[in-house]
């Protein structure tokens, strides 16, 4: 494990000033300095690290340097090079990148190195379009100007994933990719007519997004949600609750993914399991997803072998 190359994959991330606030290192024992790669500012992947790193440095040793990245696909590479220790990804990504399969970026590059720790929460698929763009259902969409997020995440992958079992392959619509507070821009500008977001609701750019615009939530449901279901199984049915943003009063079915800690097997078992250990026993913690993230549930859809140490403290 190289903690110098961490540190500067690190730096390179958040920059000087951030530093001292984000990862809490001091430049000293570096060797209990743990990289942890996340999710994108506006997502939820970020927010819950940052828990996570409070919980891990109150009740261990560990310094968690907490980095904002391009989320599930750019976080295995990150596991499978060993540049960070814990990433948080999609359950469907993290078994692509062990299987060498699934989406042209992973495709016959196994990456077989990367573990399990836990599976955490429903990662919900909102599709976004301002509230009179005629837009009411996922064929709606042929034709139109789609964010469907940064080129590589997870988001992509799903986004496509769906699009085409709706019947919309990728020369139906004309594809934008961004983050999802761009996205969330866009809609609001006018300058795409959907967005597909990824995140355990209420994700925070949409959230903000349904703060100032009228917003709706196409929903996925009925036969097509059946189909989504059965051409990807690691798609589970989600409903987001009424309420849960500004103007959206009704639920909306769709459709969700899983969020999970991955770590690769070069990782010291006795890290693994004093990580897992502080963040399990101290679920009540927790802010982000709370109603979800249980040490019961934390092996329901994991995809992958578990690293020994998660093993030895779920085990």
């Amino acid at each position: 494990m190289n903690q110098n190359i961490n540190r500067r994959t690190f730096i390179a991330g958040i920059g000087g000033t951030g530093i001292a606030a984000l990862a809490g290192c001091s430049g000293e024992g570096d060797e209990d300095q743990l990289a942890w790669h996340s999710g994108g500012t506006d997502g939820t992947y970020y927010p819950l690290s940052g828990e996570f790193k409070t919980i891990v440095e109150d009740q261990t040793d560990y310094s968690l340097q907490v980095q904002s990245t391009g989320a599930s696909v750019e976080n295995v590479s990150s596991l499978n090079r060993e540049d960070a220790e814990f990433a948080l990804i999609q359950n469907d990504i993290a078994y692509f990148a062990v299987n060498g399969t699934g989406i042209e970026e992973l495709e016959g590059n196994a990456m077989e190195n990367i573990r399990g720790v836990a599976t955490l929460y429903p990662e919900t698929i909102h599709v976004i379009t301002q509230a009179d763009s005629g837009i009411d259902s996922l064929e709606d969409l042929e034709g139109a100007s789609v964010n469907t997020g940064d080129t590589g995440s997870g988001t992509q992958v799903n986004a496509l994933q769906i699009l085409e079992t709706a019947g919309i392959g990728e020369d139906d619509f004309d594809e934008q990719n961004a983050d999802f507070g761009t996205a969330a821009d866009q809609v609001q500008d006018g300058d795409v007519d959907a967005a597909f977001t990824v995140g355990g609701w209420p994700v925070g750019s949409v959230e903000n997004l349904a703060t100032n615009q009228d917003i709706e939530l196409v929903e996925i449901s009925g036969d097509l949600r059946e189909d989504i279901m059965s051409d990807a199984e690691w798609f589970a049915e989600d409903t987001i609750p009424g309420g849960t943003y500004d103007g959206v009063d009704d639920d909306v079915d769709t459709v969700s993914v899983q969020a999970m800690i991955a770590t690769h097997e070069g990782v010291d078992e006795e890290t693994v399991e004093e990580v897992t250990t502080a963040i399990f026993d101290n679920t009540d913690e927790i802010g982000t997803k709370s109603e979800f993230i249980d040490a019961d549930s934390a092996q329901d859809g994991m995809p992958i072998d578990l690293h020994a140490g998660a093993e030895a403290y779920f085990n």
